[in-house]
């Protein structure tokens, strides 16, 4: 009984993981384009389907195949989310000015959000996957945590898609000026914040 504590808080553990600094000025700018709150959380549900994907597998190849040497990647690995939310601040504001500050809505799918989610799962994987080895025993076990983890952290990500995309919901879009503000606010902290950890990773 003991021993399957660790699992019954997985998806807690991965709920409030979606609600990393990184993580949500990530989703928080993509769902600046979403004119419908639904289609936001649909953005959040993709994040965190990436980010589950990423995480199952780096944890499949270092429970089972006990793939250690991975851990000298993974400062790297966080490094690259860096420069992804820079490339991300900067294509959102060229997105925003090429479409006339309309938000980007009916047909766009969510390739975008199930990307970043896939590089966050990357940059993330190292230590919780260290972490789970250390304190769950057996492999089996290990791998239904980070499972149960990934659904924890839809749930949070799909909550704060809605939520950041309240906005931009059609209902407030008439207010350009409002848009305008959000969009460049949103952008400037991806930009800020993907310098910020770059530096820490490479630099720092």
């Amino acid at each position: 009984m003991e021993s399957s504590l660790p699992l019954l808080f997985a998806a807690v553990v991965g709920f409030s993981h979606a609600f990393e600094a990184d993580h949500l000025v990530a989703v928080g700018n993509i769902v600046t384009k979403r004119e419908r709150p639904i289609l936001a959380v649909k953005d959040g549900i993709f994040w965190g389907l990436g980010h589950t994907s990423t995480i199952f597998l780096i944890g499949l190849i270092m429970i089972i195949g006990k793939a250690t040497f991975l851990n000298d990647w993974f400062q790297y690995f966080e490094a690259g989310v860096g420069l992804m939310l820079i490339v991300l601040g900067v294509f959102r504001l060229y997105q925003f000015y090429r479409h006339e500050h309309r938000a980007i809505d009916p047909n766009d799918k969510h390739h975008l959000a199930y990307g970043v989610g896939l590089i966050h799962g990357l940059a993330g994987s190292g230590a919780l996957v260290l972490l789970v080895m250390a304190d769950i025993q057996g492999s089996l076990n290990s791998i239904i945590y980070l499972l149960i983890f990934g659904l924890g952290s839809i749930i949070g990500m799909l909550l704060a898609a809605g939520i950041f995309s309240l906005p931009f919901s059609k209902k407030f879009t008439s207010n350009r000026s409002l848009q305008l503000v959000l969009v460049w606010l949103s952008s400037l902290l991806c930009i800020g914040y993907g310098a910020f950890v770059l530096y820490e990773n490479l630099l720092g």
